[in-house]
């Protein structure tokens, strides 16, 4: 999962400062996500001068507050939607993406595990016609090609694996729900005395009196 997709969906339940929005990135995760706070903050930044985010004011006590734009908001949409990051791994994409979207108030998420259930099978079935591999006309022997088919086969096999796994595993995420709802309001933890304060889109510089988060 990209820290982008994941904060910008969080701002898609409305604006949030630096360290709530830290926080939420592990705990909408289950646990599994903690970053260095300094990349959530990195990332905000970037994300203001990709005018994905933009500043809504400030917290009554003085935090710089984030909302999506337009675009923003729309990216957001896409990642529901299935879209992965650049370079992720699919198992990774779909656990945080479910998990956050079922996580958000306002958020269905019934129909975000239906459509990872349609691509999981999709795979499923895709790493099955890969298991009989076409011989290798290039190996030098028929013991080499033997050898490079089986590695091909127990490669599918895994990935195949691993779809069926992903689909028990949503099979979960709807029994979950069933039990009850899995969403939670936003978190308004206040960082302690020393912790850094995001910074307003665009700039780069901490809070007067606080350390900054960039290297």
């Amino acid at each position: 999962m990209a820290v982008r997709d994941a904060l910008l969906a969080l701002l898609s339940a409305g604006p949030g400062y630096g360290f709530q929005l830290h926080g939420d990135l592990a705990g909408r995760t289950g646990g599994r996500r903690r970053v260095n706070v300094g990349q959530s903050y990195a990332t905000l930044e970037r994300l203001g001068k990709q005018e994905l985010v933009e500043s809504a004011g400030t917290t009554d006590d003085g935090l710089p507050l984030y909302r999506a734009t337009a675009a923003g908001s729309a990216a957001t949409s896409a990642w529901f939607a299935g879209t992965d990051a650049s370079g992720s791994d699919p198992w990774d994409e779909t656990v945080d993406r479910v998990l956050v979207a079922a996580s958000l108030p306002g958020v269905d998420a019934g129909p975000i595990v239906a459509a990872e259930r349609v691509r999981w099978r999709e795979r499923e079935r895709a790493t099955s016609a890969r298991s009989t591999p076409d011989a290798d006309a290039s190996a030098e022997t028929a013991a080499d090609a033997l050898a490079a088919a089986r590695l091909v086969a127990l490669a599918a096999a895994a990935e195949s694996a691993r779809a069926t796994a992903v689909l028990s595993w949503l099979d979960a995420v709807d029994a979950a729900s069933a039990a009850g709802d899995l969403s939670f309001a936003t978190r308004l933890e206040r960082p302690r005395r020393g912790r850094p304060s995001a910074t307003k889109p665009g700039d780069a510089r901490a809070e007067p009196g606080q350390a900054s988060t960039e290297a």
